[in-house]
């Protein structure tokens, strides 16, 4: 069965909703190679749609630009897209097609395709939160920056029950920014305050 992974930049304070006035300044080659490693490690990208239509609107240009980013951007033209949408949308980015089917069962079944080794969701908030919920996430990859962005939609939303992880591999960028790579992990034994003053002090 294919790993479904999560990639996102999150600030310090939980927002994955990005704004370039405090991503942008902590972008660099760490950085760059850390997104770089996440997409080849993947052979489909699953993204929403607001995602996809912002991809859409840049990495073409990119490509046929020619510019330093252009390998990337053929790399991203090049991997199968599947969108989630509630409409059927007309695709002008080549590999692009729409997740058939309810979300769960359909990326269910996906990560059950033969070939199919890894599936990389970058960005698409409300996506990930689902699949969270439903248990199909396999790795968090946080880029976490050095920054309280104070605004924006957070990561983890409201919910009745905490999601264990645990952490499978760090790494500190010179910037401040810390890339944490989370799977889902076992909830720890009961335990209160009587268990932790032991080991105070």
């Amino acid at each position: 069965m294919a790993k479904l992974i999560s990639t996102l930049f999150i600030s310090a304070d939980g927002v994955a909703e990005i704004d370039p006035d405090w991503h942008f300044p902590y972008f660099d080659e760490n950085m760059g190679r850390a997104v770089s490693e996440d997409y080849e490690s993947a052979d489909v990208l699953l993204i929403g749609r607001e995602t996809y239509d912002s991809f859409a609107g840049a990495w073409p240009d990119r490509e046929s630009g020619g510019g330093e980013d252009a390998p990337f951007a053929k790399q991203l033209g090049d991997m199968r897209k599947v969108v989630v949408s509630r409409r059927s949308p007309e695709f002008t980015w080549r590999n692009s097609e729409r997740l058939d089917g309810e979300l769960v069962p359909a990326v269910t079944a996906l990560k059950q395709t033969a070939g199919v080794r890894a599936i990389l969701i970058p960005g698409s908030l409300s996506v990930v939160r689902q699949l969270l919920a439903a248990g199909l996430v396999d790795e968090l990859r946080l880029l976490v920056h050095p920054v309280a962005a104070r605004k924006g939609r957070r990561l983890f939303d409201e919910g009745d029950r905490p999601y264990h992880l645990k952490v499978t591999s760090t790494e500190a960028f010179p910037t401040g920014v810390l890339r944490v790579i989370y799977a889902p992990g076992e909830a720890p034994g009961q335990a209160g305050y009587d268990d932790a003053k032991d080991k105070l002090g």
